[in-house]
């Protein structure tokens, strides 16, 4: 059944100290825009403010067309589209590649040459792009997780981070899931579960991933894709 205005979940508060996150699990009874608000409202007072330039951005894009497009819409599925992905996503994600914290071995080397001011150009000029929609599949399952999560297996609502239509939170960092495909949601999903990829703030994604199954991972990315 559809979820409604309140829905029993682990919800979260965020923590912030020095630029961190940490997250605080409490089950109670909570309308998923109140909890959606709030987070969002103690991310704002805590969250470093991103100054790209997305014109100098658009002019160091050269070597992200062949995989994500010109103007960031991905022709391959296991590629993210970078069009209306969050600005402070950008930059992080190019970081991490250039750190090893998040370990590619296409997008290390690509990454190499650029200076902190380049990613957050990069991630200025990407996210003012139009967003394709997503190629997912709207599904019972997919909707339960996303905005109830499962108390029962301490999985946190998706909802609460990406929101309710998928189109993440900047300031925090949290990247839009609607514009993504379903295999490239999925990749992420399997690479967290296993730890392939562990850029998350306090294993954020880690913690939830490992409690999901097969039948989760393709039910939530279906959905995710169809917001």
């Amino acid at each position: 059944m559809i979820l409604k205005k309140a829905t029993t979940t682990l919800c979260f508060l965020l923590i912030i100290k020095r630029g961190s996150f940490k997250i605080v699990y409490q089950r109670e009874i909570i309308s998923m825009k109140k909890l959606t608000l709030a987070v969002a409202a103690t991310v704002m007072m805590a969250s470093p403010v991103f100054a790209g330039d997305a014109a100098a951005g658009k002019s160091k894009t050269a070597m992200c067309a062949a995989c994500h497009g010109a103007a960031g819409i991905s022709a391959v599925p296991m590629y993210p589209n970078l069009a209306g992905q969050k600005e402070a996503y950008i930059a992080k994600q190019l970081k991490d590649f250039k750190s090893g914290n998040r370990k590619d071995p296409v997008m290390a080397p690509m990454t190499m040459a650029l200076s902190a001011q380049d990613m957050i150009d990069l991630g200025a000029y990407f996210s003012a792009q139009k967003a394709k929609p997503g190629d997912g599949k709207k599904n019972e399952a997919g909707h339960k997780l996303f905005f109830g999560g499962d108390s029962e297996r301490g999985i946190t609502a998706c909802a609460a981070c990406h929101t309710p239509g998928g189109k993440g939170m900047d300031l925090a960092g949290f990247p839009a899931v609607a514009t993504q495909s379903v295999t490239y949601l999925k990749g992420q999903l399997e690479k967290f579960r296993s730890g392939a990829r562990a850029n998350d703030s306090n294993g954020m994604m880690r913690n939830i991933a490992t409690k999901l199954t097969d039948e989760d991972i393709e039910a939530v990315a279906q959905y995710m894709s169809s917001l």
